[in-house]
């Protein structure tokens, strides 16, 4: 009756087994949204804690197994065959759904760290388009513009590591069919206005490069003047002075 008994449950373990396999592992999942992919994680993770937790009672069956082999040998004989069948069904069950499980956390764990990237390539984004409207309408004064200037290349020294992590993580993501239609739409959102504002930024920057070059030589020119009117100045105060004729000066002291 015991060798029936212990034959019931190898049979039943297996049938669990079979079940197990074909809802946990032989469904065809798409993830088309970011809920249908964490509901996919924390089911796989249910099924490898429900998994492991027959760990005890496969344990519990073998040992029963190797008492009644203990005293029954050509009983035992049989249901230790059998025994060996369902530990190799069940280790491979346990290996598949850790993989699979293992699989979508990374799954997952990338999606994340493709919105923490995204997130930090607006943030700056934003700063940039703040930057270049600050540039707008400013003042005529050189300082004005040269703080402009440096706070706008500041800005754009921004490095490009964060957008290649962007762009490697939603291509392993697209390629793998997870997310695709979603994560196509966030690129490309992100890039038409990475390229609008980059190059906005840029053009601006020339022109202010321009302007301050403009305002410099004029600012010199300005300068060369002044020093030249101030010589002059001292010129004539000295001609004045000694009570020279006007017809005995320089033609420009005239």
């Amino acid at each position: 009756e015991k060798a029936v008994n212990l034959k019931k449950d190898l049979a039943e373990m297996q049938e669990w087994m079979t079940q197990a396999e074909e809802e946990y592992l032989e469904k065809d999942f798409e993830y088309k949204s970011p809920e249908e992919l964490e509901n996919a994680v924390e089911e796989m993770k249910r099924a490898k804690e429900d998994v492991l937790q027959k760990e005890v009672r496969v344990k519990i069956l073998k040992d029963n197994i190797k008492m009644l082999a203990a005293k029954v040998p050509s009983s035992g004989q049989e249901l230790a065959t059998e025994l060996n069948v369902v530990l190799e069904n069940y280790q491979l069950l346990c290996n598949r759904i850790r993989g699979k499980c293992h699989t979508l956390e990374e799954v997952w764990s990338c999606w994340i760290e493709l919105l923490q990237y995204l997130d930090l390539e607006t943030a700056w984004l934003n700063n940039l388009e703040e930057r270049v409207q600050m540039t707008e309408n400013l003042p005529e004064k050189l300082d004005a513009v040269n703080d402009a200037l440096e706070s706008l290349e500041s800005v754009l020294r921004h490095p490009a590591d964060n957008r290649t992590q962007i762009r490697e993580l939603g291509q392993t993501l697209i390629d793998g069919g997870i997310l695709d239609d979603i994560i196509s739409e966030k690129l490309e959102a992100f890039n038409a206005r990475y390229e609008e504002l980059s190059h906005l930024a840029v053009s601006r920057q020339i022109s202010l490069e321009q302007q301050l070059q403009t305002m410099r030589e004029t600012d010199h020119m300005l300068q060369v003047l002044q020093e030249n009117l101030a010589e002059l100045d001292r010129q004539l105060t000295s001609y004045l002075t000694d009570r020279v004729d006007a017809f005995q000066m320089p033609q420009e002291a005239q």
